[in-house]
């Protein structure tokens, strides 16, 4: 009897036959190589004395010139009643100058190193064949746990949400050492791998969904401008994090421009893609004819 195949199992093996191995995995290669090369920079300093970033993702001061700052942890502090420095402030707004422009979730896909962990259970899962569904916890959770961080923030005026933030633990722990955090590591890869399939980043995370909140209006966008060459595979739904929002663009009369903010411009729904449905684009060039 043959052996079935799922979706996740063969997808990508056709554009792998079109374009190539490097052509099927050029943005999955570039973004390891960006979220290696934004750790590597920032471990230079501690491991080698190479001070060119301070700092970690939270807050960070490159060439001892430019702050950069997470919004996110800037506004919990804010509601936690912290005075707010000038240069935080000031590399706060860098940063959302940047993710208005290529949008707020390339944070996710391309920067976060928690997302090699989840990317890691993902293809385990797949290459395993593990079943599992969303178990009641739906993408709107992670909202309510981003006005979660915020309340507690402002009850117990801290920042309580960073002393479990898997993103800064992990960043932080990577380059000055951590010993239980790396159990809290286990434990989401666990979670996508055993319980609830790309559980983590697209139903939990409130880093996740405070960059979405941000990238709704950015510039950067996917578009399924040859939308009708599409075969109904299906690979792009099994690659993509969040994707439930490929439809209104591949499949709706409207715009082919993907313009929810929860799209992480990860790039994978192009590499996969065979009849090269998908591309980068900008929101302004849309295509309503097709």
């Amino acid at each position: 009897m043959k052996k079935k195949i799922n979706i996740c199992q063969k997808t990508g093996l056709d554009a792998q036959k079109s374009k190539g191995w490097l052509g099927a995995n050029k943005y999955l290669i570039m973004r390891r190589i960006s979220q290696l090369s934004i750790l590597f920079v920032f471990l230079l300093g501690p491991w080698f004395g190479i001070w060119i970033v301070k700092g970690n993702l939270t807050s960070s001061l490159t060439l001892d010139t430019l702050p950069l700052t997470d919004p996110y942890v800037l506004l919990q502090s804010f509601f936690a009643g912290h005075s707010i420095i000038k240069d935080a402030l000031i590399g706060a707004l860098i940063v959302i100058v940047f993710y208005l422009v290529v949008g707020g979730r390339v944070f996710c896909s391309w920067v976060c190193p928690v997302n090699i962990v989840t990317d890691a259970a993902n293809w385990l899962r797949c290459k395993l064949g593990v079943q599992n569904k969303g178990g009641g916890i739906t993408s709107k959770t992670r909202y309510w746990l981003l006005a979660m961080s915020f309340i507690l923030a402002f009850v117990t005026g801290s920042v309580v949400w960073e002393l479990v933030n898997p993103v800064s633990i992990l960043h932080r722990g990577i380059i000055f050492g951590m010993s239980f955090g790396w159990g809290l590591i286990a434990l989401i890869f666990l979670f996508d791998l055993l319980v609830v399939n790309k559980g983590w980043c697209s139903r939990l995370c409130p880093v996740g969904a405070f960059y979405s909140l941000l990238g709704k209006g950015s510039l950067l966008r996917v578009s399924a401008k040859n939308r009708d060459d599409c075969t109904d595979c299906l690979e792009c739904f099994s690659v993509c994090p969040e994707s439930q929002i490929i439809r209104p663009a591949l499949k709706g009369q409207g715009s082919d421009i993907i313009l929810d903010g929860n799209c992480t411009n990860c790039g994978r729904c192009i590499d996969i893609c065979e009849p090269d449905v998908f591309s980068y684009t900008t929101r302004f060039k849309k295509n309503t004819t097709k």
